[in-house]
């Protein structure tokens, strides 16, 4: 066979990714605060662009419901938001140097209050050793451990602890209610008493298992991280995308731009700049020009996707919406893509980050999509979704004989009574991701 050098031409389909389509779809994934900063980038960017800033009456969940509300003065209902967001002044650092005041302190005594108190983490537990803060310091291990000793004396309770056993035992020594039980089990079988091993406690330690019941019920009211309390980080409220009102079984959707700020187009500046006889100057308009085109067209492929997926999901899952969390039926990214013609990916990207808020509550997109269980009783056709397994699951838990309670296997027995078929290790599965613990750790001994 001879090889030959050759010029061939040949004809083929590609699909190019323009950056017209690529700023389209970057546009669609954004979240609301992420599509509000990339309008305020190109506002700096491009001076075509001006951005007026929306009227925002409320954004506490609390205070602005999905109802329809006769705002008589939107001045005031800034001000009462207002008042719910002031942040407090004093953290943790600041709460205990301030117990401290009034007390006389040497040099290197101070030096070791420093490296404790600013050593702690956000839950209040120390994250030096005694020996580094005595080395960092120059002094000895007894006196660290002594100033370790005053830092833990001051208030809140379990402060500056080094472990959960320590912060438990610190704020149960402080209180006049604590049982003896309670503190022993504390001090000296902590490990058996989380694992819950309270039969071989009950006998080593020659009490009833309701005397220790009774102990863990006052184990439970002391607080594992004393520290979050003055932890004043600013909350995040989720800004919904798209609301939901139902009215006498009316189902009405709608988007939510309220927080979104308006997108104005400077003409003046371009007919202005426009008359100048400079053809860089005449480039740089278009180019701005076609910018400011993309974004607006970009933005409206965003609602009416995202209006498109939302309509989707609500006839999907509309006996969820009307009746409540346990008929949450299985649905995929390819049966919307499917029902309103579009890509998986683009259903993909239009839920990322977006929730909508319904009169049950607020909900992530994403919520709704869930693969399909086995059920033995779906004749109809039905299917179980993971949200509904969770649901039974969570209720048979919730009705349950705490004196015996139902281990993952009797669970699954009585999920294939109701015609669901799940694996123990499934039903394990689940009861973790509802944060439920073991049979053997829900056990009650009254």
């Amino acid at each position: 066979m001879k090889l030959e050098p050759a010029l061939l031409q040949k004809q083929t389909l590609n699909l190019t990714m323009t950056q017209e389509l690529q700023q389209a779809i970057t546009i669609l994934q954004y979240t609301a605060h992420e599509l509000t900063a990339f309008l305020e980038m190109k506002e700096m960017e491009n001076p075509l662009i001006q951005l007026e800033s929306p009227i925002v009456r409320s954004v506490d969940p609390r205070y602005d419901r999905v109802r329809k509300r006769k705002v008589t003065n939107p001045e005031n209902d800034q001000k009462k938001w207002l008042e719910q967001m002031a942040e407090p002044t004093e953290g943790l650092a600041d709460h205990l140097f301030s117990q401290l005041v009034m007390k006389a302190l040497s040099d290197f005594q101070e030096k070791l209050v420093e490296q404790f108190i600013y050593n702690l983490d956000p839950n209040g537990y120390l994250t030096i050793t005694v020996e580094e803060a005595a080395a960092i310091t120059g002094t000895s291990i007894e006196e660290a451990e002594e100033i370790l000793q005053l830092v833990q004396s001051l208030e809140p309770a379990g402060v500056a602890a080094r472990s959960l056993q320590e912060c438990l035992v610190l704020q149960a020594w402080r209180r006049d209610d604590t049982p003896e039980l309670a503190v022993e089990l504390l001090t000296e079988y902590f490990n058996e008493f989380a694992e819950k091993k309270w039969k071989v406690l009950s006998e080593k330690l020659d009490v009833s298992l309701k005397e220790i019941q009774q102990a863990a019920d006052f184990i439970t009211t002391l607080d594992p991280r004393p520290g979050t309390r003055f932890d004043y980080e600013r909350p995040q409220y989720v800004i919904p995308d798209l609301i939901l009102e139902i009215n006498d079984g009316k189902m009405e959707l709608q988007l939510f731009e309220r927080h979104l700020p308006a997108i104005r187009y400077q003409s003046d500046y371009y007919n202005e700049m426009a008359s100048v006889a400079d053809d860089k100057v005449k480039q740089y308009l278009n180019d701005k020009r076609q910018d400011f085109r993309w974004i607006m067209r970009s933005i409206e492929q965003r609602k009416q996707t995202l209006m498109k997926v939302g309509m989707a999901i609500i006839e999907e899952q509309q006996d969820f919406f009307l009746k409540g969390p346990r008929f949450l039926k299985p649905l995929t990214l390819k049966d919307v893509a499917e029902k309103i013609e579009v890509h998986e990916s683009t259903v993909s990207r239009a839920i990322r980050g977006k929730y909508i808020q319904t009169p049950s509550g607020m909900h992530e997109l994403k919520k709704f999509f869930s693969q399909a269980l086995q059920s033995n009783t779906a004749s109809d056709g039905e299917q179980a979704s993971a949200g509904q397994a969770k649901a039974l699951i969570k209720g048979l838990i919730d009705k349950e004989d705490k004196g015996k309670p139902l281990s993952d296997q009797a669970i699954a027995n009585m999920l294939k009574d109701k015609g669901l078929t799940l694996s123990r290790r499934t039903v394990a599965k689940y009861r973790e991701q509802l944060r439920i613990p073991s049979s053997t750790k829900r056990k009650r001994y009254e």
